[in-house]
């Protein structure tokens, strides 16, 4: 479903850590990935061109892996866009071309209009391998009439109830490309358990879904598509109150209304 900027708040899972979160008139995209091919890995769901009426106000990246900061796909929406990005990858973006880069430290923000983005930790590996730049992950908290946590990539870390509280939406990754993960991520059951932690209103599972390495199907694709099923199961257990929302790469759904204020 294309994104319409006229929905109100809207969340749009555009693939793999690609998503596109509509608050209050502002436009975000996470770590966007938007072409066929990155490396080895090819993209198994067509991606639309959501941004032909409207660009983003601005593109958060959330560290130098290939699958959340694709040049190619950044360089299509143009080398002016606004970028809000982790530790380490600004002078490598510049050194690209691109003319608005800020770089955010945890703890650090940035307005986007109405809106206040806020780098978290993230329990990840950054560096641009194999012999790239070297950075940091970070995660982002989104401030607005709503309060959205895009992890990026990360494990589970005890401090996510202190760094993101009271949270509205929570975009975990479940999965990765391949048929096993590395340090640093979560599969089905540490997402479970990290919305266990930050028990939010409202999870939707990224990071799936999407990119599949070439020559791996000989060995099955169940990848494609179980980890968000079966994290939804595993929420349950560790937070019922919480609502999931599966996203096929392409679709959107509304948020929330926004909370009644506390009398």
């Amino acid at each position: 479903m294309p994104v319409t900027p006229d929905r109100g708040d809207l969340l749009t899972f555009v693939g793999h850590a690609s998503t596109v979160i509509d608050l209050d008139g502002i436009r975000l995209l996470t770590d966007p990935v938007l072409r066929p091919r990155v490396a080895h890995l090819r993209r198994q769901i067509e991606s639309e061109d959501l941004f032909a009426a409207r660009k983003p106000d601005a593109v958060l990246v959330s560290h130098l892996h290939f699958d959340h900061l694709d040049l190619p796909s950044l360089r299509r929406l143009g080398r002016e866009i606004r970028l809000v990005v982790s530790p380490g990858s600004g002078h490598f973006l510049r050194r690209k071309g691109f003319t608005q880069v800020e770089e955010l430290a945890v703890g650090q923000s940035a307005a986007v209009g109405p809106v206040r983005v806020t780098a978290v930790p993230a329990e990840h590996d950054g560096r641009r391998w194999p012999f790239g730049s070297k950075g940091e992950a970070v995660g982002f908290l989104i401030e607005g009439t709503h309060r959205v946590y895009f992890a990026g990539d990360t494990d589970i870390f005890d401090e996510m109830t202190i760094h993101l509280p009271d949270l509205d939406l929570a975009l975990l990754p479940v999965w990765g490309w391949g048929h096993t993960l590395g340090p640093g991520h979560m599969d089905p059951e540490t997402a479970a358990r990290a919305t266990g932690l930050l028990k939010p209103r409202l999870v939707v599972p990224i990071h799936w879904g999407t990119l599949f390495p070439l020559g791996f199907a000989r060995w099955g694709r169940h990848h494609l598509e179980r980890p968000p099923h079966d994290f939804a199961r595993r929420v349950v257990d560790y937070s019922p109150e919480t609502e999931v929302r599966v996203l096929a790469p392409g679709e959107s759904t509304a948020f929330r209304p926004a909370r009644e204020p506390e009398n």
